[in-house]
């Protein structure tokens, strides 16, 4: 299985965005809104551990943060539609703090010592440096990932009432997918600019961001189908 999905990485993205999609139904279909907020906790944290982790994806390079972001689009929209702008602002606002959150228990985490018992040093050692490497976050790149989520996000909650205010309600696709859309280009300008740029130059900050946004875009279609999915559902106590 390892060597197919080797030779078949694009299939690999379509499974993995569906079986992160799939999760996200059956944890709102078990515990209602209390569901959703764990999706976005959930999906935020592995965000962050996976972020740093890049690919390359039908030639273009991506990074397994964005992949596994996917599930944030639908929980955020799907609380938009069910409960209400207040709970979706909500749901931004505990992720954004449960980012913070991460970001210092993972930096005060590391100014531990790894052991030095003759029986596990050099286990700890490993263990240690793979740790260094995984959560040493540069500021720029903490400063912009939380930037560009709380903003984006916030961003995604307003536009999706905006859209329904002035359809009447009707076209759940059309709010689903437009402010998905709308808000993830405000997300990914403002990684781009703020995390890259200065690193790279502009255009290639520019083209690391574009590439990010097809991935998006994808996203954003492809969760359609499961919001209609949910919204099918009598809203349950939590």
């Amino acid at each position: 299985m390892t060597e197919f999905f080797n030779q078949h990485q694009l299939l690999l993205w379509i499974l993995t965005v569906f079986t992160d999609l799939s999760f996200a139904v059956l944890c709102y279909r078990l515990f209602g809104r209390t569901g959703l907020y764990g999706v976005i906790i959930f999906s935020l944290l592995l965000a962050n551990i996976m972020g740093p982790k890049l690919t390359v994806i039908a030639g273009l390079q991506t990074s397994m943060g964005v992949i596994l972001y996917s599930s944030i689009f639908f929980a955020t929209d799907l609380l938009s539609e069910k409960y209400g702008q207040a709970e979706a602002q909500r749901a931004v606002l505990l992720g954004f703090f449960v980012s913070i959150a991460l970001v210092v228990m993972t930096q005060i985490s590391m100014l531990f010592l790894p052991s030095a018992m003759p029986q596990t040093s050099a286990f700890a050692q490993s263990v240690h440096a793979a740790t260094i490497t995984l959560f040493d976050y540069t500021p720029r790149f903490v400063f912009g990932s939380l930037l560009a989520y709380l903003i984006s996000q916030s961003f995604d909650v307003w536009v999706f009432h905006r859209i329904r205010n002035a359809t009447n309600g009707r076209h759940l696709w059309l709010r689903n997918t437009g402010s998905t859309l709308l808000s993830q280009t405000v997300d990914t300008l403002i990684y781009g600019l703020v995390v890259w740029w200065g690193l790279v130059d502009l255009v290639t900050a520019l083209q690391l961001a574009g590439a990010k946004y097809v991935f998006k875009f994808a996203i954003a279609v492809i969760d359609t189908p499961f919001i209609y999915w949910a919204c099918r559902w009598k809203r349950r106590p939590d």
